[in-house]
């Protein structure tokens, strides 16, 4: 029985990442660091947002654990911590690809950049 209590909690917080990674922006963030670490104003430059915007973002993306920082000097850089939410994004993007085009991009071949368009 306790087995399934902790599968309920792990099903609760599952959702808060769905809920985490419904914002455009960061999805945008989490494509943008798929490469490699970046500062904010590189990751701001990249999404297309003001770097306080990007900066509240990453704050709570550092909260779920999803991003981490590295500092050199006076720069904070941030990279994923892993690939699951890279994953989850992905997935989401090729399933809205089903949603607009016949045959998706995916099914071609193409990857997806940091503005989370197919290539």
């Amino acid at each position: 029985m306790q087995e399934v209590a902790a599968e309920g909690d792990l099903v609760e917080l599952a959702a808060e990442v769905f809920t985490l990674l419904s914002d455009p922006t960061r999805i945008r963030i989490i494509l943008a660091l798929e490469p490699g670490e970046l500062a904010v104003n590189e990751l701001a430059e990249r999404v297309g947002k003001a770097p306080a915007a990007v900066s509240q973002h990453l704050a709570k993306l550092r909260w779920a654990r999803v991003v981490q920082t590295r500092q050199d000097g006076t720069r904070v850089f941030y990279s994923l911590i892993d690939e699951h939410a890279r994953e989850l994004v992905h997935q989401a993007v090729f399933q809205a690809e089903h949603v607009v085009e016949t045959r998706p991009r995916h099914h071609r071949g193409a990857g997806v950049n940091a503005q989370g368009v197919t290539a």
